[in-house]
């Protein structure tokens, strides 16, 4: 294989899968770890990724950031389906439990289809679309339309939250840097999202690994008022010690 094309993979293999370690890189082009390192140090040094320990991850970008959820649906799919099913074994029939919008969210409520008595509240109307033609009843909130992330936020959403109650809220987030706490790139999301912490009797973040040390534009709540968090097993060791210096309760998967 010719060196402009393994790295051109290995940039398409980052875009699909959201990030790229560089043991499993030497393995797939069966090549030297030396050689993978010096290809992410010149793909980096171009712009095309982002060096990190041990492998590399999609450059970042300013805190305005809000990605098509068709465009987060290709990232880290083994992680999300992986951090579904222990968010699933939380949730005990009769309950009810709020997901918000977010691709593990709408990978935790596939995993819910099979329950027979389960109301869940969201302001996602891909999750409601997943949901239809199961037991499981669905309250939407209302509210405007955001089409990129198919959410419904605003006053309307809001004002429904506060008259509602729940047992559970899964909350998805952009970014969870434990010292400052839970960010969305969109101000509205940010107040949907605290209504919903409000409404639950317990919030449990759920993200893949990436999201931790990173901001957006919009604080949703501090690192205290967090329950427990679910995520995988590549979390950086300082953030995941923060976490359990806040008390916080950490599954990872």
């Amino acid at each position: 294989m010719l060196n402009e094309e393994r790295r051109r993979q290995t940039v398409e293999l980052l875009q699909n899968e959201g990030r790229v370690l560089v043991r499993d890189l030497s393995k797939r082009f069966h090549t030297s770890l030396i050689t993978i390192r010096k290809d992410l140090e010149l793909l980096h040094h171009q712009g095309l990724l982002e060096r990190t320990h041990g492998g590399a991850l999609p450059v970042r970008t300013g805190a305005l950031n809000d990605r098509s959820l068709q465009e987060k649906e290709r990232l880290f799919r083994r992680e999300k389906i992986r951090i579904a099913a222990a968010a699933v074994k939380m949730i005990r029939p009769g309950q009810v439990v709020i997901l918000d919008s977010g691709t593990t969210t709408s990978a935790i409520a596939r995993a819910c289809a099979h329950f027979r008595s389960l109301t869940i509240i969201t302001n996602a109307t891909n999750i409601a679309a997943e949901l239809a033609g199961t037991a499981v009843e669905v309250i939407l909130t209302g509210g405007t339309l955001r089409k990129n992330s198919f959410s419904l936020v605003g006053p309307l959403a809001e004002e429904t939250l506060r008259r509602l109650s729940a047992d559970l809220l899964f909350l998805a987030v952009d970014g969870f840097d434990v010292r400052y706490g839970l960010t969305t790139p969109n101000l509205l999301e940010a107040r949907v999202n605290r209504a919903m912490a409000e409404a639950a009797r317990r919030t449990v973040v759920v993200c893949d690994s990436s999201k931790f040390g990173r901001r957006s534009l919009s604080l949703i709540m501090p690192t205290s008022a967090v329950h427990e968090t679910i995520t995988d097993r590549k979390i950086p060791k300082s953030q995941l010690k923060a976490l359990r210096d806040f008390d916080v309760e950490v599954t990872l998967v």
